[in-house]
């Protein structure tokens, strides 16, 4: 059972070892659902870290698209088709304003 966090702050300290490496605590591995070989993110701000787990999903996407595709009876010649008409109007419309 995930316990809620959001709600309260608790402080953990850890050692660094070699190479950078440090272990997050099992009771945050268990709220957070953190199980071996997952990605977590790590921010620096300012003097501060902040570790976020980090779902990776571009496999979900993928799949998504993909059924996007089928639904919509097209096929990845069909989008590569227009793809340098598109990135002309892109440019376009992005450098007409810094000229004008």
């Amino acid at each position: 059972m995930f316990t809620d966090t959001r709600s309260k702050s608790e402080k953990f300290s850890v050692q660094v070892r070699q190479r950078g490496q440090f272990t997050i605590p099992q009771k945050v591995r268990d709220a957070l659902a953190i199980e071996d070989g997952d990605i977590v993110t790590l921010v620096q701000i300012g003097d501060v870290i902040v570790l976020s787990p980090k779902v990776l999903r571009g496999q979900e996407l993928g799949d998504k698209f993909v059924a996007l595709m089928e639904e919509e009876g097209v096929t990845l010649a069909d989008l590569l088709e227009d793809l340098p008409k598109i990135r002309e109007e892109i440019y376009r419309e992005k450098y007409k304003s810094q000229n004008s």
